[in-house]
């Protein structure tokens, strides 16, 4: 439709331009005496009209060629084909506008890509929280029938329901883990930066993995100044901790150590936290703050693999950040750097 009304506009143009041309030959020719006058007049004018015609098809003939230019770059394009003949470097208004359109076309190729690499880890994800849950929920099934089916002693009754009990504990820890995970890729958590005692975060983040480590022998030491002050936000700082203690006790066998050190810096103060657990491969570490990732030693442990995803992102949001250093077979110390 918008087409059409273009062609009648440019027809009712020309028509226009030719009647004000013949007006203009009609009177010349009334009011001019001299017919040698009168004639090269009228050749003038039909010269100019003739050059002005010329002017009309060589500019009309440019836009087809420029759009015919345009519509094969987007025809190869939308093929998911280089343009043909086009040329980045020319400065033309072909090639300006096809630049225009392959970046356009890069960027919309660019979403189309992560929107796919999303999509494959939302699969993921969820292919790894539904692999999480059946455990303890078969667990708690099975418990649950064989307490209804069986006419059980008071001690054993007590064992499955602690058992029961436990696994429970395992799908808060996990729906838990989730939430926080989802408020960390949302945004829709908030820190609350203030000037405080770095000592004392280190001591809550410690009490969290405390009744762990004595279960298995682990000797936990800490030695940090209590006249350090960062900006941090407590709460937060503490779960991040916590989360690479918990990790620490974990993967350290019985009668290991634990250790957290605080280094002072000029324009951060490092947390180190040593293990003498079962180290990492130095092709994993970066591997270890993906989310859900579990090593294949780590495979007989307890864990849902979101403990130190969870520690780098709350670190990061704060403009900190976490390193890694290890050796398989004797320990690792994460280091956190918090802006002093």
């Amino acid at each position: 439709m918008r087409r059409r009304s273009m062609t009648v506009m440019r027809s009712g143009m020309l028509l226009l331009s030719a009647a004000l041309f013949a007006g203009l030959v009609w009177l010349l020719w009334r009011t001019v005496p001299w017919a040698l006058v009168r004639w090269g007049i009228l050749a003038l004018c039909a010269g100019i009209y003739a050059v002005v015609g010329l002017w009309a098809w060589y500019q009309r003939r440019q836009v087809s060629l420029f759009a015919d230019d345009l519509c094969a770059a987007l025809d190869a394009m939308m093929s998911g084909r280089e343009a043909e003949g086009y040329q980045p470097y020319e400065d033309s208004l072909t090639a300006k506008v096809e630049g225009k359109l392959v970046q356009y076309f890069d960027i919309m190729s660019e979403g189309k890509r992560q929107s796919q690499r999303d999509k494959q880890i939302i699969q993921s994800l969820v292919s790894d929280i539904s692999h999480q849950v059946k455990t303890p929920i078969a667990n708690i099934k099975m418990f649950t029938g064989i307490l209804r089916s069986h006419d059980l002693p008071a001690e054993k009754r007590a064992e499955f329901l602690a058992t029961m009990d436990g696994q429970i504990d395992k799908l808060d820890f996990l729906m838990q883990s989730l939430i926080k995970m989802s408020r960390l890729e949302t945004g829709t958590f908030t820190l609350h930066p203030e000037e405080a005692g770095l000592s004392d975060t280190i001591a809550r983040a410690m009490s969290t993995v405390w009744a762990k480590a004595e279960a298995k022998g682990i000797q936990l030491s800490a030695q940090c100044d209590s006249a350090i002050t960062v900006q941090h936000d407590p709460k937060w700082t503490a779960e991040a901790l916590g989360n690479i203690l918990d990790n620490a006790v974990k993967y350290t066998p019985n009668g290991g150590s634990v250790s957290v050190t605080v280094r002072p810096w000029q324009f951060y103060t490092r947390v180190d936290i040593t293990d003498t657990g079962i180290g990492i491969p130095e092709e994993h570490y970066s591997d270890v703050f993906q989310r859900f990732y579990r090593a294949q030693e780590a495979a007989g442990q307890e864990g849902v693999g979101l403990g130190l995803y969870l520690a780098n992102g709350i670190i990061t949001r704060q403009k900190g950040y976490i390193s890694v250093k290890s050796k398989v077979g004797e320990g690792t110390t994460f280091s956190v750097y918090l802006l002093s």
